[in-house]
């Protein structure tokens, strides 16, 4: 097992140093100048568009809407990034570290508005929703079904098993932490749940979802920012160490501005999962009128999870005083540092919001597996085969150490993250046009934009739902 944990290691330590980010930050610089930063100048109309419920249907079938969508994504971005993720790369990277995870984010939201905008335009009619993504518009778009295929595989295992090994692993630290409940009985509940829920469908996880996720992050937010008020003389000196650690000066720990790059642009992607290839799965099942809706509001998720929940986050560690050498790390620094503010009721309040945080993550992560099973195959079998092992995988993360569950989980987001941003490049230009026609129907006074894909008659025959 042990060897097997260097040799993982070893292939990320490649990865992320001298492809991932280059990659990640390339396509998110080029995005952003290509929609002329459409995640600042469309703010407000990312925010307008929560409320919009698509288009009307009288068919009688289920529809998916725009913030169900956007619940869903969110579910699966919120969670252990937020709490653990974010207390890793503090504790590894430097306070750096949070700087690099608000460029990736900032930067990053024009790579998600275009993954999410291609899986609108690319998606199929379902049974009882849309479905797409990634996998879709690499055989429709790219014309590359090999690559599609691979995606789909990458996908199923990175979510469907790697995170939510993760996710389980780390509700079980902090409850253990909080509450002293052992990981065995933790994970056997956690599986009953996930397996209750998602044998109900994409229906059932958009409506779970859409209920958890708002009440859990308004929660969090609210314990974040009374934190912040009681230590409101201290944000321009921890805003000062943030920015003078991101590049270096000053750095005594995790090895200069090089960890604090890496380990900001690592966990800010684990986080907000911008260019990815996630919430493109979710965002295509989505009902609107037209596909630059979707994309907008995907952004939007990009910016509430990094911008605002990981920063909250990073705060409480940093005004708490906890210990950033790495002797604590993951969520028991979350908690520690909770704990410095309010007492024992912090670290209490952490592991209860982890559970909600982590679990809406299993369910949202569940699904990016089931829309690319589908993808794969339509055998009944196989998709009751995933949803066991789904719940099989959550009960190993609740007894898998922490390390080598993140290593695994790593790799896998490295090789799909690859896949899919070599896809969206050459996709690209679709979505700028996409977002032309959007914007040039606003300014003629159009409040409900529509598209047709008689819009775009060089690709019309690769078009199937609008």
């Amino acid at each position: 097992m042990e060897l097997i944990y260097e040799w993982v290691n070893q292939i990320n330590d490649v990865l992320w140093t001298y492809v991932l980010i280059a990659m990640l930050l390339g396509c998110a610089v080029w995005f952003s100048i290509k929609t002329r930063f459409v995640q600042f100048r469309m703010l407000k109309e990312m925010v307008r568009l929560l409320g919009d419920s698509g288009k009307k249907h009288g068919d009688g079938e289920k529809h998916i809407s725009s913030f169900q969508a956007f619940a869903v994504s969110l579910a699966s971005r919120v969670g252990t990034g937020n709490l653990a993720g974010v207390a890793t790369a503090i504790a590894i990277g430097g306070p750096g570290a949070v700087f690099w995870m608000w460029i990736i984010a900032l930067l990053g939201a024009a790579s998600a508005f275009i993954e999410s905008t291609l899986a609108q335009l690319y998606k199929q009619k379902s049974k009882d929703s849309f479905i797409g993504g990634p996998a879709y518009y690499m055989r429709s778009g790219l014309k590359k079904p090999w690559m599609g295929a691979l995606f789909a595989v990458l996908i199923t295992i990175t979510f469907g098993f790697a995170f939510n090994s993760v996710q389980s692993n780390t509700i079980c630290a902090a409850m253990e932490h909080a509450f002293g409940f052992d990981h065995v009985v933790v994970g056997i509940l956690l599986t009953i749940f996930t397996v209750a829920i998602i044998f109900g469908g994409i229906q059932r996880v958009a409506k779970v979802s859409s209920v958890i996720v708002p009440f859990m992050a308004i929660m969090y937010i609210l314990l974040a920012l009374f934190v912040v008020v009681m230590n409101i003389t201290a944000i321009p000196k921890v805003i000062e160490t943030v920015i003078s650690h991101a590049f270096g000066y000053g750095q005594v720990i995790g090895g200069g501005v090089g960890a604090a790059l890496m380990q900001g642009i690592k966990r800010g992607l684990f986080s907000n999962e911008a260019g990815m290839g996630s919430a493109p799965n979710v965002a295509a099942t989505a009902t609107v009128s037209h596909p630059v809706k979707q994309g907008l509001i995907q952004a939007l998720g990009v910016f509430t999870d990094t911008l605002i929940i990981c920063t909250c986050t990073a705060f409480i560690i940093l005004f708490s005083g906890a210990p950033l050498d790495g002797s604590v790390r993951g969520v028991q620094l979350t908690q520690q540092a909770l704990s410095n503010e309010l007492g024992a009721v912090g670290g209490i309040f952490i592991a209860i919001a982890l559970f909600f945080f982590a679990f809406s993550s299993i369910i949202g992560n569940y699904y990016y597996g089931e829309a690319n099973i589908r993808y794969l195959t339509k055998q009944r079998w196989v998709m009751f085969l995933y949803r066991m092992l789904v719940g099989a995988m959550v009960m190993f993360g609740a007894l898998v150490t922490l390390d080598l569950a993140w290593s695994i989980a790593d790799i896998t987001m490295a090789f799909m993250t690859i896949c899919n941003l070599v896809a969206i490049v050459g996709l690209g230009k679709y979505a700028f046009r996409l977002l032309v026609d959007y914007r040039q129907q606003k300014s003629q006074g159009e409040k409900n934009p529509l598209f047709t894909k008689d819009k775009m008659p060089d690709i019309e025959e690769d078009i199937s739902s609008w």
